[in-house]
């Protein structure tokens, strides 16, 4: 697996990305600064074109976001996201349900590069099931307030380094969420009136 910028490129645009970040005073608005770089940056592009990277059917694209927990500590919701179906831009998963859930209890990320290889794996996009995602818990001083997420539908397209610099991003929406008052934010948005309730849609 190969990752789309060599480590300095990344840092020098990393730099870039949340220095624009930091300029911003609204909550979703500066994270989806960190989650269109992410989304643009981490992975392999190439991963696709491998041998048994995408299925009959299956096509090369990927997705990012941040998975907030909702004040009522009942889901992970979606905010600042790329390549989800807009129809799922306030996507709700139950705050136990998978891998989400378990960054919840451990506050550790998780890495998966070939999601057939975690039978616990779950679909939660409407459109089709991943093949490759990492998980980055975003931490405050009260604790853990969300996580940040990229996936791809081709399996190996994300490998340990795009897992630590994913956590130079959640580093950076942890300032961020505490700079723009997150907190605050999230109980405003929530529950927004298109929100998606997983189980509801399962």
């Amino acid at each position: 697996m190969i990752p789309t910028l060599s480590l300095e490129d990344f840092e020098k645009a990393a730099e870039v990305a949340i220095a624009a970040a930091s300029r911003e005073s609204q909550t979703e608005v500066a994270l989806t600064h960190l989650t269109r770089f992410a989304h643009a940056t981490l992975g392999d592009h190439a991963a696709a074109k491998r041998p048994g990277a995408l299925l009959p059917g299956e096509r090369d694209y990927r997705v990012s976001g941040v998975f907030v927990v909702t004040p009522d500590r009942r889901y992970n919701m979606l905010v600042a996201n790329h390549g989800f179906p807009p129809e799922q831009r306030r996507l709700a998963i139950p705050i136990e349900w998978n891998h989400p859930g378990e960054v919840v209890r451990t506050s550790k990320p998780i890495h998966l590069a070939n999601t057939d290889e975690h039978g616990t794996f779950r679909q939660f996009l409407n459109t089709s099931r991943m093949g490759s995602s990492i998980y980055f818990p975003i931490l405050s001083p009260s604790g853990l307030v969300a996580q940040i997420v990229v996936a791809a539908q081709a399996r190996w397209t994300y490998c340990e380094e795009d897992l630590a610099r994913l956590g130079r991003l959640a580093d950076a929406a942890s300032v961020v969420w505490q700079t723009t008052g997150g907190d605050t934010w999230v109980a405003a948005d929530y529950p927004a009136d298109d929100i998606w309730r997983a189980e509801d849609n399962a």
